[in-house]
């Protein structure tokens, strides 16, 4: 079995050739940009070790691993316009660098080109990933569509926020893992084990970016630091904050995230204080935990070597205690 490093190094390199330069320009140049920007690239590790943990080749995995990575820029890239993001990655966002109509038309070319790469497996692959993908796209949009709602709503629960979260992001997590256990032949119950598991560290992984997102180091998250706050995203953080403080407390948050000041940094701090001062900061880490626990418990249940078992449980730990 490959290290994640290894899993890691030949993603990027299986990568490096599709993007090489296409015409038009104008189209493809934002595609190779946001794809060769970095990021952690779980998802498509994901994908190449599962399929060797469950006895395939994980080079045959590898276009499979490349749609997941692909279809996930792309939600970036749209993602940024609607949140009006100026950073991604710690540099400029595609539609910031270039302009929106030229982000969403390369966007609209990644979602396409996502497809394209299950072109290159046997029918019965190639269906049982494009099934997967399609669902799997679908929920994407609806966790987005649930996030854009909940911005004009005053009534949001942690319930509906965990949906929202699962469905944007945490599906595609047990997705890019299910993906791994088609290429290797594995039965639907194994698919479905491992879907579960995925997805459960997927929403883990979601709370943990909620979290940095107030509280990471700016140095090294990548993205503004306090960008929920400002945009008053009622993120699992600012609703146990809710839940949790005094009626004057509860008032000062909600002032808060009903203004909108030109220099945001008084405003982050104050919340940050209330989402520590309420126990949120402390809530959001154990729930965390829990999800975190949650996914290891499922993978107790699948017929896979413990060697693999633990592979996984070292991948998911580190998700967990990472600062970007």
């Amino acid at each position: 079995m490959q290290t994640i490093e290894s899993y890691h190094d030949a993603f990027v390199t299986y990568l490096s050739d599709f993007v090489e330069p296409k015409e038009p320009k104008a189209l493809y140049e934002p595609i190779q940009y946001i794809l060769q920007l970095g990021g952690k690239r779980l998802r498509p590790i994901l994908t190449l070790m599962t399929t060797e943990i469950l006895g395939g080749d994980y080079k045959k995995a590898m276009d499979a691993a490349l749609s997941v990575e692909v279809f996930h820029n792309f939600s970036l890239v749209h993602d940024d316009i609607m949140d009006a993001a100026p950073l991604r990655r710690g540099q400029e966002t595609v539609h910031t660098k270039w302009d929106v109509n030229t982000a969403i038309l390369s966007g609209d070319a990644m979602l396409i080109m996502a497809y394209q790469l299950f072109e290159n497996y046997e029918p019965k692959t190639f269906r049982d990933l494009a099934k997967l993908f399609s669902k799997t796209a679908l929920e994407v949009c609806e966790g987005q569509q649930y996030d854009v709602d909940f911005e004009t709503r005053d009534d949001v629960t942690i319930a509906e926020y965990l949906k929202m979260i699962e469905y944007k992001t945490a599906v595609l997590v047990g997705a890019a893992m299910q993906m791994g256990a088609i290429v290797a032949n594995a039965s639907e119950a194994c698919q479905k084990a491992i879907y579960d598991f995925g997805k459960n560290l997927g929403i883990a992984f979601q709370l943990q970016d909620d979290y940095l997102d107030a509280f990471g180091d700016p140095e090294t998250f990548g993205k503004q630091v306090g960008g929920d706050i400002i945009e008053n995203k009622k993120t699992i953080l600012y609703l146990k904050a809710l839940e949790f403080s005094n009626v004057s407390d509860r008032r000062q948050l909600e002032h808060l995230y009903g203004i909108n000041p030109s220099d945001p940094s008084d405003k982050i701090e104050a919340v940050k204080q209330l989402f520590v001062s309420s126990a949120a900061a402390e809530a959001t880490s154990q729930e965390i935990s829990r999800y975190t626990e949650k996914a290891f418990a499922v993978l107790e249940g699948i017929e896979i070597s413990e060697q693999g078992k633990a592979a996984l449980k070292t991948f998911g730990k580190g998700l967990m205690k990472r600062d970007v």
